[in-house]
C-alpha cells in the first residue's frame, strides 16, 4: 500500500491561478481517539477564498493544505477510536486552521468531529452541506434559539449558508424572511422562504416593516447589516453574524430593542452534524450543488466561486462548488 498520498498545496497568497501546486505528501497516521478518512468529496467555501487571498496569513502557514468539508470513508483508526471501523461513510467539518485540510486523498480526525453520513445523501452534497449546515444550525439553534413561531430574516438567502440557513429555521418552524435578486426568488421560496425581498431593488428595511419586524437577523453579508438590523428587530431581538466585517458598526440602536449580538466563527462537533442529518432523513435539509469539479481544478473552483469564468468557458454556478478527491466521483 502507498504510503503517500496526493494533495493540492497552497504555496502563495493571492489570486487562485498560480495559488496552488500538485504535491505528493506522507499519508497520515491516526493517533489516540482519531481516524483515518479517505476523502472521497470536500468542497469550496468563501472561507477558503479569504485563506487563499491571505486574509488569515497569522493562522496559517505556508505551505499549507487547506479546505474543511469531508465526505468519505474510514479507512484506518488510532487507538482508543472505537466509534467508527474501516469502511464506515462519514461526513465532518474539519477544526479551522488546525493541522492539514481537506485538498488532500487521505485526512485524519478526531473521532469525536465525525458522524455517519447521511444515507439520502451523495458524498459530494454532503460535502458541500458540512460546513454550511453546522453554520446555518449553529446560528439559529445554538446562537439565536429561535422558536415555533418566530419570524427570522435571513440575509444572502441563495448563497451557501443562507440556503442552509432557510432549511433549517423553517424546519423549525419560523416564518422565514430572506433577502435574494430577482432570478434566484424561485429557488429561495422553493427552499422554504415566505417573503422574499429583491435587495437589488430596494431598501429591505421598509418591507421587513411593513410585515412587523422580526424576531432574529442571520447576517452572512457583512456591510451595514449589524448596523441595520435594530430597524426591523423586534424587542428583544438576536442578530447572529458570521461576516467579519473590518468597518466600524454604530450598534447604539441595538439598545433600544434591547438586541443581542453573537458574532459567529463556527466550530465542528458530531451531534451538529446528527441534527442535520436528521432534517436530511425528514425531507427537510438538502444542500444545492451547482457543479462538482475534480481535485486538480481547484482553482478553477476558486475562480468560480469568486464569480469569474474558468476552463471551458465554466461561469460561477449557482449552489455550492463540490470538489470531486477521487476520480470514481468526477
Amino acid at each position: 500500500m502507498s504510503t503517500s498520498m496526493r494533495v493540492m498545496e497552497l504555496v502563495r497568497f493571492g489570486g487562485a491561478e498560480d495559488a496552488f501546486a500538485a504535491r505528493e505528501l506522507p499519508r497520515p497516521t491516526p493517533g489516540p481517539g482519531q481516524v483515518l478518512v479517505r476523502v472521497l468529496a470536500t468542497s469550496v467555501n468563501p472561507l477558503d477564498l479569504q485563506t487563499r487571498r491571505g486574509d488569515y496569513r497569522d493562522q496559517v502557514a505556508l505551505p499549507a493544505v487547506i479546505g474543511n468539508d469531508v465526505s468519505g470513508v474510514v479507512v484506518g483508526t488510532g487507538p482508543g477510536a472505537d466509534d467508527f471501523r474501516p469502511g464506515d461513510e462519514v461526513w465532518y467539518l474539519a477544526p479551522v486552521f488546525v493541522g492539514q485540510g481537506t485538498y488532500a486523498e487521505f485526512h485524519v480526525v478526531d473521532q469525536a468531529l465525525v458522524a455517519r453520513k447521511p444515507a439520502g445523501l451523495s458524498h459530494a452534497e454532503a460535502a458541500g452541506l458540512a460546513l454550511v449546515g453546522v453554520t446555518a444550525w449553529e446560528a439559529l439553534v445554538e446562537r439565536a434559539g429561535v422558536k415555533a413561531g418566530e419570524r427570522v430574516l435571513v440575509h444572502g438567502g441563495a448563497g451557501g449558508v443562507g440556503s442552509a440557513a432557510i432549511q433549517v429555521a423553517h424546519a423549525l418552524g419560523a416564518e422565514v424572511v430572506t433577502t435574494a435578486r430577482a432570478k434566484d426568488h424561485g429557488f429561495v421560496t422553493g427552499l422554504g422562504a415566505d417573503t422574499v425581498i429583491d435587495f437589488s431593488a430596494g431598501d429591505y428595511v421598509p418591507q421587513v416593516r411593513e410585515l412587523g419586524g422580526v424576531n432574529v437577523v442571520l447576517d452572512t453579508v457583512g456591510r451595514d447589516t449589524l448596523t441595520r438590523s435594530p430597524e426591523v428587530l423586534a424587542d428583544r431581538g438576536r442578530v447572529v453574524s458570521i461576516v467579519d466585517t473590518p468597518e466600524p458598526q454604530n450598534l447604539l440602536a441595538a439598545w433600544g430593542v434591547n438586541a443581542t449580538y453573537h458574532f459567529l466563527f463556527v466550530s465542528p462537533g458530531r451531534a451538529k452534524l446528527e441534527a442535520l442529518d436528521r432534517l436530511v432523513d425528514r425531507g427537510e435539509l438538502r444542500p444545492d450543488i451547482g457543479a462538482v469539479l475534480p481535485l486538480g481544478e481547484i482553482a478553477e473552483a476558486h475562480t468560480l466561486l469568486e464569480g469569474g469564468s474558468a476552463g471551458e468557458g465554466r461561469r460561477r454556478p449557482r449552489g455550492k462548488i463540490a470538489i470531486a478527491v477521487q476520480p470514481e466521483l468526477g
